[in-house]
């Protein structure tokens, strides 16, 4: 029996050899940068988990967890990748506690199934999380890569709400940070750390999370402007207001446009509560809007806000984006840094939407019109946008791009003091390199 032969025999007596897959072309759909590989399997517990990653450490082979793949277009170019590990079997609802808004929820289940059930139990409450891809994204994808939507502006990210959380080291080690514990360890944050890590530092498996319940209503305010700076000095009165909006997105008019709205500029409000409070925020802002120079404003209510709001978190789907870069950086720099990213992207001849968390410091760069072909002007234009990002405290990431523009780029933008940390602690949990190796930051 060949060294190849024996590895898949062992895969299918831990995993089932119905859960094993080993057909080429079926492997396709499975590949990261056009990496396919060797077989994909699908356990159905965490203790066959725990198995696989005990046999893969043991055997120097390498783990890439999965689920509906929403993700995978994000890190560095894979070093090897011997398996996939798929996690849709792993998706149960373990515990839903409704009188506290606690949940506890297996990584592979989706968060649109996770919203629905949330919804329709009770008085209804929601797991304030609104990353792209929601309808397919699953929690431990979402949570893996601490995605978030636009309402992280009132709800925070993951790291704010997850209580938390079991996951597998990469030596098959079943552990429990928070919450409920199996196995606590002391010292580092490790619900933290894992929130984030990109499967790098374990297979995370279930998390618990703190709820809401669901707002009485809703509304969308959309405020256009003209001119820039005054769509800028509009988000800044309203952040340092007592007003709240979940949500607080300025776009620039190809974003605009995709959406559906006619504006040089958009700034999008989501205001959610009692329909009293909803109201007078709505008037409110309105009112600042108006002195500030906007030029058009319009209130969505029911369907028409809710579709609004999954187009902005799904835009990407829409637009077609060829390239997806996300910056961050000081949060009043906002309507400077587009501003000047629309200056570069103009002199390069590249065209470009822009959609920000106005008030977490984040700009979503979109490159249309087949961009990427120009390899030579994009790569110069994302050594500009992150040279921009990094001189207002930040940084850039290349969130998807086509393989031969990752090997030209910094995916995780320039490096940071902080790597060395996560370098240490990667040597440290996995010096083997099971899991995820060369996608992490620093090629970790």
């Amino acid at each position: 029996m060949s060294n190849s032969t024996q590895w898949v025999s062992a895969l299918k007596g831990i995993i089932g050899e119905t859960n094993v897959i080993q057909d080429p072309d079926q492997l396709k759909a499975y590949a990261v940068d056009g990496l396919a590989p060797k077989a994909v399997v699908n356990p159905g517990s965490v203790e066959e988990i725990s198995k696989l990653l005990t046999y893969a450490h043991s055997e120097k082979r390498t783990v890439v967890p999965r689920g509906n793949g929403t993700k995978m277009a994000t890190g560095g170019i894979p070093g090897k990748i011997d398996v996939v590990l798929s996690m849709l079997r792993i998706h149960r609802i373990t515990e839903h506690d409704i009188p506290n808004l606690s949940l506890s929820v297996e990584a592979g289940i989706t968060l649109a199934e996770v919203q629905k059930m949330l919804a329709g139990t009770g008085k209804g409450s929601f797991l304030p999380l609104d990353p792209p891809y929601s309808d397919r994204a699953t929690i431990g994808g979402i949570i893996a890569a601490n995605s978030s939507g636009p309402r992280r502006y009132l709800y925070g990210s993951a790291r704010d709400l997850l209580l938390g959380l079991k996951a597998v080291y990469p030596n098959g080690d079943i552990v429990a940070f928070g919450g409920k514990a199996v196995k606590n360890v002391s010292g580092y944050d490790m619900t933290k750390l894992m929130i984030g890590s990109w499967g790098s530092l374990g297979v995370i498996t279930e998390i618990t999370t703190k709820l809401l319940p669901l707002p009485e209503a809703s509304a969308t305010l959309l405020t256009s402007f003209e001119d820039l700076a005054k769509a800028g000095s509009m988000t800044r009165k309203i952040l340092h207001s007592v007003l709240l909006p979940s949500a607080m997105e300025l776009m620039d008019g190809k974003a605009a446009s995709q959406l559906g709205e006619s504006a040089r500029y958009l700034v999008a409000f989501s205001l959610e509560g009692v329909r009293e409070a909803v109201d007078r925020q709505v008037a409110e802002i309105g009112d600042i809007a108006k002195k500030e120079g906007a030029v058009d404003t319009k209130v969505l209510w029911g369907e028409e806000d809710r579709i609004f709001w999954r187009r902005v978190r799904d835009f990407a789907i829409a637009s077609e984006a060829s390239v997806i870069l996300r910056s961050n950086f000081v949060i009043s720099k906002q309507a400077e840094i587009l501003g000047n990213y629309e200056k570069i992207a103009q002199a390069a001849g590249i065209g470009c939407a822009w959609i920000g968390h106005v008030g977490n410091g984040i700009l979503t760069s979109y490159i249309l019109e087949n961009g990427a072909a120009k390899m030579g002007p994009v790569v110069d234009l994302i050594g500009k946008f992150t040279a921009e990002a990094a001189k207002h405290g930040g940084n850039l990431i290349v969130e998807s791009c086509p393989r031969d523009l990752k090997e030209k780029v910094r995916v995780w933008g320039q490096p940071r003091s902080d790597d060395v940390v996560m370098r240490r602690l990667k040597e440290r949990v996995d010096p083997v390199g099971v899991l995820n190796p060369g996608r992490f930051v620093g090629g970790i």
